[in-house]
């Protein structure tokens, strides 16, 4: 069997596989088309979409086979690498469809769902308003519904503030226990106290003179003014 033969035959495949994935699209299209959408998805919904993702999975390999073909002929041709781009583009524009439509569908899946869970609340409410120990009875639950999400709400602010409280004491026992080994450590090397004093003795002069310029200063200020 010749190359090109074989490129014609995997192309028919191509060009069949994508006749067939034409025709599901329409069977597809009519599930985010119509007006009274199902809750659920039907079975011929699901089987659909299954059957376009095999089919789309199956013209992907195709289009490899294609330009493998492509690749191994000595002087590939202009023709060939065009019907493969297109091949390609087809089969792009395909899964875009694919997804646009899922998108759709689940749209109007969700607003229907949604319109009914309000009527079935305004059934609901209704046949509570008929019903006035009904109302009672439920008005009673929502509040003590609402009485244990303030409890348990309450009891997290307590078990936040303790677990901070603790953090606390274990940073101050730290602490503690760091200025300990300082001072343990000064006291054992020779000199160290007394220049520790010097150099606190020498902040205290310092400061001294400082205030003794500032209040000078401020003298001379009131003096002049």
């Amino acid at each position: 069997m010749s190359a090109q033969g074989t490129w014609a035959q995997v192309r028919q495949q191509a060009r069949a596989q994508e006749t067939q994935t034409e025709a599901l699209f329409h069977t597809y299209a009519q599930f985010a088309s119509t007006t009274e959408i199902e809750p659920k998805p039907s079975d011929e919904e699901r089987r659909t979409e299954e059957q376009l993702n095999e089919i789309l999975e199956k013209r992907t390999a195709i289009l490899q086979q294609l330009a493998r073909l492509l690749d191994s002929e000595p002087t590939p041709s202009a023709l060939k690498s065009t019907n493969l781009a297109r091949h390609r583009e087809i089969l792009q524009q395909h899964r875009t469809e694919l997804s646009r439509l899922k998108s759709q569908i689940t749209t109007a899946r969700d607003r229907a769902n949604l319109l009914s869970n309000v009527r079935s609340d305004i059934s609901a409410y209704r046949a509570s308003a008929q019903d006035p120990h009904s109302g009672e009875a439920e008005y009673m639950l929502d509040e003590r519904r609402r009485l244990d999400n303030s409890h348990s709400m309450m009891d997290s602010v307590l078990s936040q503030a303790y677990a901070t409280n603790e953090s606390f004491g274990l940073q101050r026992e730290t602490l503690a226990s760091i200025q300990r080994r300082i001072t343990g450590a000064a006291a054992q090397i020779p000199g160290i106290n007394g220049l520790m004093q010097r150099i606190g003795s020498k902040k205290r002069r310092d400061g001294i003179i400082l205030g003794s310029f500032i209040a000078l200063c401020f003298l001379a200020l009131l003096w002049f003014w």
